[in-house]
């Protein structure tokens, strides 16, 4: 019995030091990613802290909360980065990480989650090409809205050889999260960080 307590003490011991260590790895592995959406360098406040929830929303195409991390810089509002999905990716859903400048400029796009074919529609990723960089700097004007579907529908966005629905339903969804933007910026904006948020160091890598 006294084995077996000590034993138990060890695991919980082990699993509470664990369990800190995964949550920092996380935290930083999410930084990451947010900061190749929007450079480490144009913000000066904690985006892991100063967030917001986002209600289910039919433009995004989310079923559930989501958070919109946003930066800032002395006190004036940069950018924020936000869930976007498209539902009808060729394989199924493609989940989007997208970045609005506050002048409603796209500052980048990720997908984060997606089941496409390999050699064909995962290259909306960008680890396989450097499609999703061509979004950058786009706005609800720039390209107008006729310009907002791939270059087969009449529009500006590259398609794919033998895959056009990925990157259609990549390109909607993200013309749909600028929507979102323009209707909902003042809201996304609005709750300011706390004292303890804007006081605390931001570990940018």
């Amino acid at each position: 019995m006294l084995v077996a307590a000590l034993g138990a003490a060890l695991v919980g011991l082990t699993f509470n030091k664990t369990k800190e260590a995964i949550k920092h790895n996380e935290e930083l592995t999410l930084l990451r990613k947010l900061n190749n959406i929007i450079p480490a360098d144009i913000y000066d406040n904690n985006l892991l802290l100063d967030t917001i929830v986002i209600k289910p929303d039919y433009l995004l195409n989310t079923k559930e909360d989501s958070l919109a991390y946003r930066a800032r810089k002395g006190n004036k509002n940069v950018a924020v980065v936000f869930t976007s999905i498209a539902p009808n990716g060729y394989n199924g859903s493609i989940q989007l990480l997208v970045g609005v400048k506050a002048d409603g400029t796209l500052s980048g796009v990720r997908v984060i989650k997606h089941r496409e074919t390999p050699g064909l529609g995962d290259v909306v990723d960008i680890s396989r090409s450097n499609w999703i960089l061509g979004f950058n700097n786009k706005s609800l004007s720039n390209p107008n809205e006729n310009g907002w579907k791939v270059k087969r529908d009449g529009g500006v966005f590259d398609q794919f050889t033998g895959a056009t629905i990925t990157p259609r339903a990549v390109v909607k969804a993200v013309h749909n999260a600028l929507l979102y933007f323009d209707q909902h910026q003042e809201t996304l904006f609005s709750k300011q960080a706390t004292d303890k948020e804007t006081s605390e160091p931001v570990k940018k890598s």
